[in-house]
């Protein structure tokens, strides 16, 4: 008996974890600058479709929430938890403009906008960047393989060259891979600050 695709699937894995793996650097970036920009009182949206909508509010929570250790709640929202938004937008202006007329309400020049998709076609996302970048935010994107729409709309992007389901994989990893560098990045000024008083 075969294992039905089992072996295949994590050979596909592999290949999506070396990807990301070669883009480290700036995950951990990320993870740096989202801790200046939210302790400094910015936020953080993300945003997502099907799957890529359940890793961006994963993201949120974690920051809301926490990640390993304790340490201050930050300001993070995924754009597709209120549902009175979405189908109000949805029904109002077409299901393209669910995230950006939220980010035109929300969101101020310094904030960031993480956008996730294993296509980087998404109608809905494509026109989220292009709001945050009128708006000043910084744009970045966890996507499939690139080049793709999204990661040209955007300041920064990590592509995991991959099949779809193994680039959802990869991306819960960079987002665990985010929190524990935000973290990290807040202990350490924590620490600092504490030194100097």
């Amino acid at each position: 008996m075969g294992d039905d695709g089992i072996a295949t699937h994590l050979d596909g894995v592999a290949t999506a974890v070396d990807s990301l793996r070669s883009q480290s650097g700036l995950l951990a970036l990320w993870g740096r600058e989202l801790a200046a920009t939210l302790g400094a009182g910015g936020r953080l949206f993300t945003a997502g479709n099907g799957g890529s909508a359940a890793e961006a509010q994963h993201l949120s929570a974690e920051l809301v929430g926490r990640f390993q250790g304790e340490r201050p709640a930050y300001s993070a929202m995924a754009l597709h938890t209120d549902s009175s938004a979405v189908t109000a937008i949805s029904n109002d202006y077409g299901y393209e403009h669910v995230f950006a007329r939220q980010l035109e309400g929300h969101a101020r020049a310094g904030d960031v906008l993480l956008l996730l998709s294993t296509s980087g076609t998404s109608p809905n996302l494509l026109r989220a960047a292009e709001t945050a970048r009128k708006k000043g935010l910084r744009v970045w994107a966890l996507t499939g393989p690139g080049p793709n729409p999204l990661a040209a709309l955007c300041d920064e992007v990590i592509t995991v060259d991959a099949d779809s389901p193994n680039v959802q994989e990869a991306h819960l990893m960079a987002v665990h891979g985010i929190c524990r560098a935000f973290d990290a990045e807040v202990a350490h000024v924590s620490h600092a600050s504490f030194q100097e008083v």
